[in-house]
């Protein structure tokens, strides 16, 4: 599901709600989200997961063209844990 078929499916179920008040309500879901993962916080959503910043160590990695070695410094990626309820719902 993409973010506009979200907007156009929760517009759908609250009809008294305006669409451009959804996509206002999800835009700003989705940037508090950003911004706690940026601020180095946890988000958890009870039932359905829990997203958070891991770090991945500098390393060497190789040119898939070239086979040639080259470094690659240290990040940090977004990770993503689902929750009991969500799995279950899943399986």
């Amino acid at each position: 599901m993409t973010k506009s078929e979200l907007i156009a499916r929760l517009a759908e179920l609250n009809p008294h709600l305006y669409q451009r008040d959804v996509e206002r309500i999800v835009a700003t879901i989705f940037d508090e989200i950003t911004e706690a993962l940026a601020r180095g916080d946890r988000v958890e959503l009870r039932g359905f997961g829990a997203f958070s910043v891991k770090d991945r160590d500098a390393r060497v990695g190789r040119n898939p063209r070239t086979g040639e070695a080259v470094p690659v410094g240290e990040k940090k990626v977004p990770y993503f844990k689902t929750g009991k309820q969500l799995r279950e719902r899943l399986n």
